[in-house]
């Protein structure tokens, strides 16, 4: 590299950093102003001034800014986020503000989210998140008009901003919850016990809870670093945990799987259609660049971000004899024999050590074991019979550069035992752009060696190469002609073609892309390969590779031959299909047989060859099966029939073809006379005619009688046809009891094809355990049991009587039966109002300037109306009266007969008139003994300008309802009705609208939804 390549590195590198540094302290100032002030004398808390961390909000979700150079050259990108081979992503913002990235309306603050540590460690165990973060990223600014595309997002940059910038860990979190990445557990586990200061450091304990938990607390920084000490970032060798080895492609389905398939309904239900009527989808895996798995390494490049600076590799690894020593490499010389001795010695600038009474050794560019020859050669004259051994005590430090399309750029401290491929891993690998076949290595103005990487990362062999020395540089260009290939191979992926010896453009077979992809499967069809190709700068078109229409024999030797010879170029997406996910010579048994599902087909099979005697079917099978064959060329159903009886003895002469289904039918699945049996016996239903089997028989298949059977007598229904025209039906009554018991044989009767038997029930058992529910003002409130044909009246003297506060004319008395029936009438009533047109209750007579608003007011009425109905429940109440003299009032019509279910309620004596609806002042009045309905309505202030005087009602504490036909005899008018306690006057609203129809729809309404009150009255709501 020249004196100006490195110093245009340089810059590039600060500005970045610069960039960086500057758009995360932007993004914190923004949203520091967007978070609730702080009240005064307050703590500060995170979003305020006092802190460095605020939660994310609507146009700073993600907090992150990147600097990007200006052309692609410049920046550096994932390589593990490509999925197109023939694009090139270019950059053109030089300051690119991506605070707008992720999770916008993120509500997590500093304090709800994960660490930074926390975040790396998911995203080290779950690596094929970071291209989709990036990508996501990426998409969100286009949408704001940036072009930035996911390539020039590098891993240092992301996790750089992820350590710094407490917005962007937010919006992260947010987003791995909405993905499902982690739970609301795991996050509550994490944030359990943690402090603001504990959380800026986490440890072992609090990443152990979060998926993907393994690397230490170490492996990301505490506290926000940039490195200012050096132009160029440094690197550790430490090797990669096993989160980090772990590749994503050992998550995928197994190779050997079949393929995928999308079941497509089939028109009838047989095994053989159900097989052929499935796609192979289409495969939309996203490739991934083989190789860029191999460079995950984020931890090493946290810990060196963590660092600040450059960091030291470990120097003392053992050393073989053909090793090259050099200045800064430490020796120890023990000696032994004539003299003991131990020397440290460190090989200076010179390539000179200082050996006593010997003086100064040159051993620089020597081998250890020539050097240690030298110095023995060199004592031996000194010290007599002395022997001597030479060890590496430390290895000398190596600075190399690392450059071009690389991760991370820059110059590297490395061990002098170090390969490029050391060097290559230290800086992160290539970029989704940077080749991996070919490695350049120079020393000076000279090229040393092309290093091709394939070799290593698909059959493990080191290619060592020549050692780094110091000053060397790597240069990573960029990736020449490359393919992808996937569907049914072993490792899909987009692969780089190999350069040719002589420097010659790339000239590779399919087969040998195919080996590169670890060959195709064994669900793979040779014959169904597709090649999309690029003509250069032209267009696109794709080349099928089918020996038979290229003329040849499609057979697997002419595929395998084709292969061979097709060659393959730069852009080409080569897909191998799968074979058919259904065998194409199978015979399918299914129904009435032991062992139903596919078998082996062969020419000339018959049915004796499948179904060999009745030990292969189901008792009772029908006489006659069919054979269902899939007719060629378009396959479609016929139906032929055969007699299993002959199938098995071998007289049947039908030969079975591919796809044939043979199916057995149960002797009762073919129009098999059926019998019916019904109600109390344990299992009713239908039941297949056996010949010969009677009534008694029947019970006992239906699992017996219940408690509850009439043993006495039991129904039994028969029907027959008389002249093929007409049915007739005959009803008998059988000593049901008698016959299954075995008393009386001539009880039994035998059974014909349809005929139904009904159990009845015992007269009288659906009221055994009838209960009622007593409530309120009785001396002895609770559930009472029931007799028969029992009356109120002798269940109150069970209950004791009423209390001296009871008010017996309010009585509540609610019935399953009436609550059924009012349910009934209220949903026709909603029906009815709904149903009417509210334009039809408008006068055409007004003008349309007036017509609008009462057409408005019309249309709330009815929804306010409606709404009422709605929400207003359903009592269920029956009107009674109730005396307090019970022995007086006991038998007469008002005592009326309990039912099962039944709840009385009897509150208190109210003392008050309830006014409501339409007055000023709706309330309960105080009850003044001989006052009329107009004298409380008054008290309430009078009706207001909305009130439907015409129609005001009066329901009573007992549930009747006394309308304006229906006041006192002498006036006629409701309002001079004499009121008791716990009435309650009603007043509707006037109704909007001329039809008489619907004034009195409305006011029925109304009433139905104010019978509610007098329940809340007594206490019952």
């Amino acid at each position: 590299m020249t004196k100006q390549t490195t110093v245009r590195w340089v810059r590039r590198s600060r500005n970045l950093m610069l960039c960086l540094t500057v758009f995360a302290a932007m993004c914190g100032l923004l949203q520091a102003q967007q978070q609730p002030s702080t009240p005064t004398g307050a703590p500060p808390t995170e979003g305020t001034a006092g802190s460095s961390s605020s939660s994310s909000s609507t146009g700073a979700g993600l907090g992150l800014g990147l600097g990007l150079g200006s052309s692609a050259s410049a920046s550096s990108s994932d390589s593990t986020d490509s999925d197109s081979i023939d694009t090139q992503s270019t950059m053109g913002a030089s300051n690119t503000d991506l605070s707008a990235g992720l999770g916008s309306s993120s509500s997590l603050t500093s304090h709800d989210s994960l660490t930074a540590a926390e975040i790396d460690d998911i995203l080290q165990q779950r690596p094929e998140l970071v291209p989709e973060l990036k990508q996501l990223i990426a998409d969100q600014l286009q949408l704001q008009g940036t072009a930035v595309q996911a390539d020039s997002i590098t891993d240092d940059m992301l996790y750089r901003q992820i350590a710094t910038s407490a917005s962007l860990r937010a919006s992260i979190t947010q987003w791995m919850l909405s993905r499902g990445y982690i739970s609301q557990d795991d996050l509550h586990r994490s944030l359990a016990g943690a402090d603001v200061d504990q959380r800026s450091t986490p440890g072992l304990d609090s990443l152990a809870t979060l998926p993907g938990a393994g690397l230490g607390s170490g492996a990301f920084p505490t506290s926000p670093t940039t490195d200012s000490t050096s132009s160029f970032p440094s690197s550790t060798s430490s090797a990669p945990t096993m989160a980090q080895r772990t590749s994503p492609l050992d998550r995928r389905r197994n190779i050997t799987d079949a393929p995928a398939v999308l079941r497509v309904p089939a028109p009838y239900n047989l095994l053989a259609m159900r097989d052929l009527y499935t796609q192979i989808p289409q495969d939309d895996t996203k490739l991934r660049r083989f190789g860029s798995d191999v460079f995950l390494n984020r931890a090493n490049s946290t810990a060196m971000r963590a660092s600040g600076g450059q960091t030291t590799v470990p120097l003392d690894l053992p050393v073989g004899p053909d090793y090259v020593l050099g200045p800064g490499d430490g020796l120890t010389i023990n000696l032994w024999g004539g003299l003991s001795q131990s020397l440290t010695r460190v090989v200076d600038r010179e390539g000179k050590i200082i050996l006593p009474e010997a003086g100064a050794l040159v051993v620089a560019g020597m081998t250890l074991e020539h050097a240690q020859a030298t110095i023995q050669s060199a004592l031996k004259s000194q010290f007599r019979d002395a022997r001597i051994d030479v060890t590496v005590a430390r290895l000398r430090t190596l600075r190399v550069y690392v450059v071009g399309d690389v991760q991370r750029p820059g110059a590297y401290d490395l061990s002098s035992l170090s390969t490029p491929l050391n060097a290559l891993y230290a800086a992160g690998g290539p970029t989704s752009v940077g080749s991996l076949r070919t490695v350049r290595h120079y020393r000076g103005g000279k090229l040393v060696n092309d290093v091709d990487l394939y070799d290593f990362l698909l059959h493990g062999v080191r290619i060592d190469g020549e050692r780094l020395e110091s000053g060397d540089t790597l240069l990573i260009p960029p990736a020449g002609a490359e393919v992808a290939i996937y569907g049914m191979v072993k490792r899909p992926a987009i692969y780089e073609m190999k350069i040719a010896a002589d420097g010659a453009k790339p000239d590779s077979t399919l087969a040998e892309m195919l080996d590169d992809a670890g060959g195709a499967t064994v669900a793979a069809a040779l014959d169904h390969i597709t090649v999309e190709r690029i003509k250069p700068n032209q267009e696109r078109e794709t080349i099928t590779l089918d020996p038979a229409a290229a003329g040849t024999s499609n057979t697997p030797e002419a595929s395998r031959q084709g292969i061979t010879d097709f060659h393959v170029k730069d852009g080409d997406r080569i897909h191998v299909g799968a074979i058919l996910p259904y065998s194409e010579h199978a015979i399918y048994v299914e129904g009435h047989v032991v062992r139903p599902g596919k078998y082996p087909y062969r020419d000339g099979m018959k049915l004796g060859d499948v179904i060999h005697s009745y030990q292969d079917l189901l008792p009772e099978p029908a006489a006659k099966g069919d054979v269902i064959r899939l007719v060629p060329p378009d396959l479609h159903a016929e139906t032929i029939e055969f007699d299993v009886a002959d199938a098995m003895i071998g007289n049947s002469t039908l030969t079975l073809q591919p796809f044939d289904t043979i199916r057995i039918f149960g002797r009762y699945e073919v129009d098999s006379p059926q019998v019916v049996i019904r109600g109390e016996v344990l299992r009713p239903g239908q039941y297949a005619l056996s010949e010969g089997m009677t009534a008694a028989q029947l019970v006992k298949m239906a699992g017996g009688f219940k408690r509850d059977a009439l043993l006495e007598s039991a129904d039994l229904t028969s029907y027959t046809i008389q002249g093929g025209k007409k049915v007739v039906s005959d009803r008998t009554a059988i000593g049901i009891g008698a016959a299954v018991q075995g008393n009386d044989r001539s009880a039994d009767v035998s059974l014909k094809p349809g005929d139904i038997l009904t159990i009845h029930q015992i007269s009288g058992w659906s009221d055994i355990g009838s209960s009622i529910k007593l409530g309120g003002e009785v001396t002895y409130p609770g559930s009472y049991g029931l007799q028969e044909g029992e009356r109120l009246s002798s269940v109150l003297r069970r209950a004791g009587g009423f209390r001296t506060t009871a008010y017996p004319d309010g009585a509540v008395l609610i019935r399953t039966g009436v609550k059924e029936l009012e349910e009934k009438s209220r949903d026709e009533l909603i029906r009815q109002i709904e149903s009417q047109s509210v334009a039809a209750r408008v006068p055409t007579s007004l003008n349309p300037q007036n017509q609008g608003p009462l057409l408005q007011a019309a249309q709330a009425q009815q929804a306010e109306i409606l709404k009422q109905l709605r929400t207003q429940p359903v009592i269920g109440r029956m009107v009674i009266h109730v005396s307090a003299d019970i022995d007086s009032w006991a038998n007469t019509p008002d005592d009326i007969e309990m039912r099962r279910g039944d709840v009385l309620s009897v509150p208190k004596r109210p003392g008050f008139v309830l006014v409501t609806g339409q007055v000023y002042n709706g309330s309960a009045i105080t009850f003044v003994p001989g006052k009329e309905a107009s004298w409380y309505l008054r008290r309430a202030g009078g009706v207001n300008g909305v009130a439907n005087k015409s129609e005001i009602f009066i329901i009573r504490a007992n549930g009747i309802v006394i309308g304006k036909h229906s006041g006192e005899w002498y006036s006629g008018n409701v309002l001079s009705t004499h009121l008791n306690p716990g009435d309650i006057i009603v007043v509707p609203q006037k109704v909007i609208g001329s039809s008489i129809f619907w004034q009195n729809l409305l006011t029925v309404a109304q009433l139905s939804s104010s019978i509610a009150i007098t329940a809340a009255v007594a206490g019952l709501l």
